[in-house]
């Protein structure tokens, strides 16, 4: 079966309203349908990739773009999702236990196991050596590049933008000049928006994990037309490694996507 055959034919329940429905429903007449196969809905990589949809939410409207996202956890874990990063409910769907994931062979991260640990316990383990680039390659180079910057990346804070980063204090975006400068992404300010995230999830971790056994499971992104031919993939590899261009996560779509008006 055709990547597109599988997803349209699989069913998930919407966070918005709780129904099991296709993942697809509601967008299948569009021009162009972007699919997210979210790792754990509490990863890093989940909520980066929500900040950049954000960003770019209006134009990727204006140039008929559908989204639709399925992450690892339940509905709860959804909704938490949503409320911060912003991501339309009715756009996301939970696979409790990534069984999407599996079914298209989407890479489940390093896998060790160790006698008398428990799977989640193991999962924490296989984790934390990915974090540090074991079977997760280019994780310590994306890790390093939110602390020193990218002049190849747009300027993420806005001067006037205040940001919540705990143990560190509210500060506003226009700190960030002083590392560098302004419109393109500055020193730490990708490593202060990761910080953010780690914040949020660990101070709600059993409602973005509700089952730590997939804690290693990667994700992967899919571009179709309206016909469901398949345009563009991305299959994650790595930790911080959800897009083929980390410095503009969504850059894939130029010439794919052109504005209604055009």
């Amino acid at each position: 079966m055709s990547t597109y055959s599988i997803l349209s034919q699989t069913e998930r329940q919407r966070v918005s309203d709780g129904a099991v429905v296709s993942i697809l429903s509601g967008c299948e007449s569009s021009s162009r349908k972007l699919v997210l196969i979210l790792p754990q809905l509490g990863d890093f990589d989940s909520f980066e990739y929500a900040w950049w949809w954000r960003r770019d939410a209006d134009r990727l409207q204006a140039q008929g773009v559908a989204i639709r996202a399925v992450g690892i956890g339940d509905r709860t874990s959804g909704q938490k999702f949503c409320s911060f990063t912003g991501f339309p409910a009715d756009c996301l769907f939970v696979d409790p236990t990534a069984q999407l994931h599996q079914t298209l062979n989407l890479y489940s991260g390093l896998s060790f196991k160790l006698p008398g640990l428990s799977s989640g316990a193991n999962a924490w383990l296989n984790l934390m050596l990915m974090c540090a680039g074991i079977g997760s390659p280019g994780t310590l180079a994306e890790v390093f590049r939110g602390y020193k910057g990218d002049a190849k990346a747009p300027q993420l804070i806005g001067d006037e933008e205040i940001i919540k980063a705990p143990p560190l204090p509210a500060m506003k975006g226009s700190f960030f000049k002083l590392a560098g400068g302004k419109g393109f992404q500055r020193p730490f300010e990708l490593a202060t928006l990761r910080l953010r995230n780690m914040g949020e999830v660990l101070s709600n971790w059993k409602t973005y994990v509700p089952n730590p056994a997939y804690l290693t499971q990667r994700g992967a992104t899919f571009l179709f037309d309206e016909q469901g031919e398949l345009l563009y993939e991305h299959r994650d590899r790595a930790i911080l490694g959800f897009a083929a261009d980390m410095s503009n996560p969504l850059s894939f779509l130029t010439g794919f996507v052109r504005n209604k008006k055009e």
